[in-house]
């Protein structure tokens, strides 16, 4: 056997140079979180480890093995002729699971005794999510954070697309989150990341980056929806430079219309959003705001959620979190509009260069 085994440390700077990552282990394990890049060769299936599980505390410890390694042997048949018959011999997989290795070790060895080289991660998953861990804070702690503040609907999601499309090095938290960071957030039939793997996002984002160039990134708080951000990140950021987007109160008005339209088309699902904001604003307000919104005029209860319920705390926790907020660069685009945005994030682009 030529298998070679590197420890979870080496994997984290290692990722680019293999074929393929491989994670062996099953579909509801690898959803949770995973390597970044890796696609899923599960070794058991979900329900298959539930069956073995059971047999394992029900029978014995041997009875659970033979049936797992009847169906690991079936599995991994069907994954060599689904997915390796056509790879070349120069193909390098790496190969993790969980943690004790018997999964991802079982699939290493009937690849390597094919002739592939093989290398497999030393502790597993397990391991490698402990080494991210702990790596996190020093990686988000190499780059110059260039701070995109604003209250609610002053565009600073769309200027962090403009940037990024022009080429700038964006860390999009609220994209990795799949979650709009406010009460009203969630994006309807989108589920959130688990912890774990919001965390992996911001980790690959960030190996990715130049630490010599700005990383562009907007002000958030310290959980984006269900998912909180790292610390070593939430300390890098609120220390970097602001740059304050403002629009006109009638465009960050049409912004949100536009941004948030399942709202405007879903009503129903709207007012039941609102319900959220009872405690902090009274039954009556926000029974009256669901009556607005049922009666189709939506736009005036955006309204007066901007300014009534999001500006009144911004400039606050704005000067309260973020250290260079007090001196930040005043950004006014002409409009909401994406051209305007464009033109906004090239002019940024532009002075950084210079400079």
């Amino acid at each position: 056997m030529s298998l070679e085994r590197i420890s979870a440390e080496e994997a984290l700077g290692a990722l680019g140079r293999f074929s393929d990552v491989i994670d062996a282990r099953s579909e509801g394990e690898y959803a949770e979180d995973h390597l970044p890049g890796a696609v899923n060769w599960p070794s058991l299936h979900d329900e298959e480890r539930k069956i073995v599980g059971t047999r394992y505390k029900q029978i014995s410890q041997f009875e659970a093995k033979k049936l797992g390694a009847a169906l690991v042997a079936k599995n991994i048949a069907e994954h060599i002729q689904r997915d390796a018959l056509d790879k070349p011999r120069e193909w390098q997989p790496l190969i993790y699971c969980w943690r004790g290795g018997k999964r991802s070790g079982s699939l290493a060895l009937v690849l390597d005794q094919i002739g592939f080289k093989v290398t497999l991660v030393d502790g597993g998953y397990k391991a490698f999510r402990a080494a991210l861990v702990a790596d996190l804070p020093q990686l988000a702690a190499r780059f110059q954070y260039q701070v995109v503040c604003g209250p609610t609907g002053s565009g600073k999601t769309r200027l962090l697309q403009a940037l990024k499309a022009e080429g700038a090095q964006v860390l999009d938290l609220e994209a990795l989150a799949n979650h709009r960071s406010s009460v009203l957030g969630a994006i309807p039939g989108v589920q959130q990341p688990s912890q774990k793997a919001f965390d992996s996002g911001i980790w690959s984002t960030l190996r990715g980056f130049d630490p010599a160039k700005p990383v562009y990134i907007e002000s958030e708080s310290k959980k984006v929806g269900n998912v909180a951000v790292p610390e070593g990140l939430i300390s890098a950021m609120r220390a970097g430079p602001c740059l304050q987007i403002e629009l006109p109160e009638d465009e960050r008005v049409a912004l949100l219309l536009e941004d948030y339209d399942f709202f405007v088309k879903d009503t129903a699902h709207f007012c039941e959003r609102l319900g959220a904001l009872t405690e902090a604003r009274g039954k009556l307000t926000v029974q009256d705001w669901q009556a607005r919104a049922l009666g189709g005029d939506v736009a005036s209860v955006v309204r007066e959620l901007l300014l009534k319920h999001y500006d009144p705390g911004y400039l606050q926790s704005m000067q309260r979190n973020f250290l260079q907020h007090r001196s930040a660069r005043v950004l006014a685009p002409h409009s909401r509009s994406l051209a305007d945005m464009g033109a906004l994030a090239r002019d940024l682009i532009a002075e950084k260069v210079q400079t």
